[in-house]
């Protein structure tokens, strides 16, 4: 994946000094490629001849991935300074030249997945399932929940809601995308069912992982202090607790799936499920 997006960066024909370089910047600072990897597993699980096409489709993952947390660090919303180890764009640059490459990763996805060698058909299916997710009914409205309420308490059910669409749908989106790619309409969408679960423990682990020092995590940490967070809305032993319930309930799920299909997305997941016992201490 890494050489696929090494060789698909943005090129731009400007004498601009720098605009190039910060549109590539974010993508290059690496990161889990967590949401790519998703897909790819799911469709290396039923026809791995189809890994090279899909990562068309999972790399316009990243981009979007990439642009939101390119804005979520945003003076105007987290202000954070770090972020996968790098300072954050506006740092680097200024806000304007952040709010545009976040802007240009967000557009750049659709090109790139309408480039994806795949029947038209398919390509219209993914771009569809994207945009519903990462647009104003999914990750868009998570994010404007999340700033609008700011220091201003949710109860458990509105922030469930807010982390379904700030970071489920986008995960859950990876795993049904996957599907559509191998044509099993039916499993895409028990993976979307099956993610939505997935990103609800990944945002109750990454506000654990908030409380812990930015050289551990290579990103701003206590930037989420007057967010709605599990943590802090529940404390840190209830949210570790929620945590377990919700990855015991994965477990059980991907046990259920397929072999083929356990195995991959088992051999991806094995690291991340249960992170949140080890920030028990």
């Amino acid at each position: 994946m890494e050489d696929f997006i090494k060789k698909n960066l943005i090129k731009v024909n400007s004498f601009h000094p720098f605009y190039e370089k910060a549109l590539n910047e974010m993508l290059l600072a690496g990161g889990k490629r967590f949401r790519p990897k998703l897909l790819l597993a799911v469709v290396r699980a039923y026809n791995p001849f189809l890994v090279e096409n899909a990562k068309y489709a999972a790399f316009a993952l990243e981009l979007i991935h990439t642009y939101s947390l390119i804005h979520d660090d945003l003076p105007a919303m987290d202000n954070a300074a770090l972020r996968r180890g790098h300072p954050t764009l506006h740092v680097t640059y200024d806000e304007v030249t952040a709010i545009l490459a976040g802007d240009a990763l967000n557009t750049y996805a659709f090109e790139i997945l309408s480039k994806a060698p795949m029947h038209n058909d398919i390509k219209i299916e993914l771009i569809k399932i994207l945009s519903e997710n990462a647009g104003p009914n999914g990750m868009v409205l998570g994010q404007a929940i999340d700033c609008y309420f700011e220091n201003k308490k949710l109860n458990f059910d509105e922030l469930k809601f807010l982390h379904l669409n700030k970071t489920g749908k986008l995960i859950a989106a990876s795993l049904k995308m996957g599907a559509i790619i191998i044509n099993k309409p039916d499993l895409a969408e028990r993976l979307y069912d099956f993610g939505l679960k997935l990103g609800l423990l990944f945002q109750i682990q990454d506000d654990l992982l908030d409380l812990l020092d930015e050289s551990e995590t290579g990103k701003s940490s206590g930037v989420d202090k007057n967010k709605n967070t599990f943590v802090t809305l529940l404390g840190k032993d209830e949210a570790i607790s929620e945590a377990d319930k919700l990855a015991g309930e994965i477990e059980n799920e991907l046990n259920n799936f397929d072999e083929n299909l356990k195995n991959e997305l088992g051999k991806l997941l094995e690291k991340y499920l249960f992170r949140h016992k080890k920030m028990a201490n």
